[in-house]
């Protein structure tokens, strides 16, 4: 299965206790020379990379960055509305006709660029939500943001190429509208509806552990549904959006995705395995490094595990059974 790394791994790690950022001799670089950072640090464990439009890629500095990419291309690029404080209080969604024509122009814009690089573009709708009950008009905000979406899609497929959506419950906005895959499918499908059809999921692990979702399971639910199209992966405590190394926590629960994604035959198809990381105080290139050689152990396991023989267990609901399989698996 080929990579792909979020480039924001590089940055100066902001929060909002810290708006320097952690690492502040990092906020001045261009995303050219985190590029370069990253290139010259991952070589043989990254393919291809994601950016932020317009923030982290645009027609602006796109020669310098295809320069500092060195053969490596371009995956994904991802809509950037929630570091746009025109929107902080909702784009697609917002009820202020000027603001949401100027998020969905930028949306479209998005999209163009991501079709004219032959890549996949990411709307993870971190800004499309509200902080208080009675604050926002639900009916007409839900409306406006799968219309805009869909305006999107409709761009994308002028290239013959794929929308992913990524729910996250919350952060920036305290609620965000499409807060989980429930929510997620019902986009996707009303969308369907309308006869769109190249809008797809994108899994970020940490943001399915947050809401108590299992990995696994929601794998193989949209990969019936075909619409398993990305995976940003990584790890937390599950109480909030950590994006920590892989396997650092929920192990178990990232073998079974293993799982779930090689019967799928995730990858044969061109998928990638995204890594979103942020890593606070820890060096960038380090924990990419760990990342992908741990999630290589954890596939490796997976694929040691009986296959017929934990179908069968599973087949009979044997729990015991199966964790012989898997501790077998792990050299037990």
């Amino acid at each position: 299965m080929k990579t792909s790394l979020g480039i924001w791994a590089m940055g100066p790690m902001v929060t909002r206790f810290n708006p320097g950022g952690y690492k502040p001799e990092l906020a001045g670089l261009s995303t050219a020379e985190h590029v370069r950072t990253a290139v010259a640090g991952l070589e043989g464990l990254i393919d291809d990379y994601e950016f932020h439009f317009p923030q982290e890629l645009s027609d602006d500095n796109l020669d310098d960055v295809r320069e500092a990419l060195d053969g490596h291309g371009v995956y994904a690029i991802a809509s950037g509305m929630h570091l746009d404080n025109r929107f902080a209080r909702g784009g697609l969604s917002s009820p202020d006709d000027a603001i949401r024509a100027e998020a969905v122009r930028q949306t479209v814009t998005c999209a163009e660029f991501a079709g004219r690089l032959g890549a996949r573009m990411i709307i993870w709708p971190g800004i499309e939500g509200y902080n208080y009950p009675f604050q926002t008009p639900y009916a007409t905000s839900w409306a406006r943001l799968i219309d805009g979406i869909g305006e999107a899609a409709r761009k994308l497929a002028e290239f013959d190429q794929i929308l992913l959506l990524e729910h996250k419950n919350s952060e920036p906005a305290m609620k965000i509208h499409m807060g989980n895959v429930g929510m997620t499918l019902h986009v996707i499908h009303t969308l369907r509806a309308r006869g769109i059809h190249n809008v797809q999921v994108n899994m970020d692990w940490q943001h399915l552990i947050m809401n108590g979702e299992n990995l696994a399971e929601y794998a193989a639910l949209l990969a019936a549904e075909g619409l398993l199209g990305h995976q940003h992966a990584n790890s937390g405590w599950g109480t909030f959006d950590d994006d920590n190394m892989v396997g650092a926590t929920a192990f178990m629960e990232t073998l079974e995705l293993a799982v779930e994604l090689r019967r799928a035959e995730y990858g044969a198809r061109g998928e990638r395995l995204g890594f979103d990381l942020y890593p606070y105080t820890e060096d960038a290139v380090d924990v990419v490094k760990r990342s992908v050689l741990q999630w290589r152990f954890i596939d490796g396991a997976a694929s040691r595990i009986d296959e017929q023989a934990l179908r069968e267990a599973q087949g009979r609901k044997d729990a015991i059974g199966a964790y012989e399989l898997v501790y077998a698996a792990l050299g037990a």
